[in-house]
């Protein structure tokens, strides 16, 4: 092997990245792991190390073209990973991650169905076969596309789809099939959101410096838990009116996206190995 071999697992927030990458990643063996934790050095590492086989994985969303564009012009042997899940499924967790820490702003704020403007979270981002022209144009290769609701069903044939596919192998006994995160409840999120709309405003962040960033809003995010604590023992009659996001928007949305969703799984079909 005369250059590095590199799989490079570009994973879309809310997508088992997290699961992933504490789970699955690190129990692949024949192959050296570079943490999200380590993405910032890994090029770096993969230069010192020199050539062996890498998987390399990191979360983004917003800085999708700019982190594939910047990390393949590195290296001229990149293999990408990237999990879809369906658009309406997707954008509900990214609100409500968005919820959780500490914005009030209602689904219909967030993301907008409107044409001519757009919401707190672009609708350009929800494009998501542009993500894999952006990969083709960078890599001169086809991506592995999986599924969210592949993990979901049959957990063991997608682990074996990422082994065969990066040439590794695993041991089933090494990686549990639990969450690596509990998710809060509607009712816990509602109180969360009246609560910051109606008290909080305001939350001091977008520094540019990582660790002021942190310092500032940690406080904050210990705050924002214990009212969602608390909100576990209100009473019925207490909870805001719902529902967090609306089913029928959310539908809205996925007939929207439909045709993109469906040039994915197309995309997929003909491409995977």
């Amino acid at each position: 092997m005369n250059e590095p071999e590199i799989y490079f697992h570009v994973g879309l927030g809310k997508v088992a990245s997290t699961y992933l990458q504490n789970k699955v990643f690190n129990n692949l063996e024949g192959i050296h792991y570079i943490p999200k934790n380590k993405y910032r050095s890994s090029i770096e590492i993969i230069k010192k190390r020199g050539p062996q086989k890498y998987l390399v994985s990191c979360e983004m969303d917003r800085q999708f073209n700019d982190e594939v564009a910047r990390f393949t012009s590195h290296f001229s042997n990149v293999k990408i990973i990237i999990l879809f899940r369906e658009h309406g499924g997707w954008i509900a967790s990214q609100y409500r991650r968005y919820v959780k820490n500490g914005w009030h702003h209602s689904f219909g704020e967030f993301v907008t169905l409107d044409p001519h403007r757009e919401g707190m979270w672009d609708k350009k981002h929800l494009n998501f076969y542009s993500k894999l022209e952006i990969i083709e144009k960078h890599t001169q290769q086809k991506p592995l596309v999986l599924f969210h609701n592949e993990l979901k069903e049959d957990p063991w044939v997608f682990f074996d789809k990422i082994s065969q596919y990066s040439g590794t192998s695993y041991t089933k006994e090494n990686i549990s099939l639990s969450k690596v995160h509990t998710s809060y409840s509607e009712k816990q999120l509602l109180v969360l959101r009246f609560f910051c709309r109606n008290f909080i405003g305001y939350i001091p962040r977008g520094r540019s410096n990582r660790l002021v960033n942190w310092l500032l809003f940690r406080p904050w995010w210990a705050f924002f838990h214990m009212v969602m604590y608390m909100a576990i023992i209100l009473p019925k009659s207490w909870v805001p009116e719902g529902p967090l996001i609306a089913p029928d928007y959310l539908k809205k949305i996925n007939d929207l996206y439909l045709d993109d969703w469906n040039k994915i799984n197309q995309y997929a079909q003909n491409n995977n190995p």
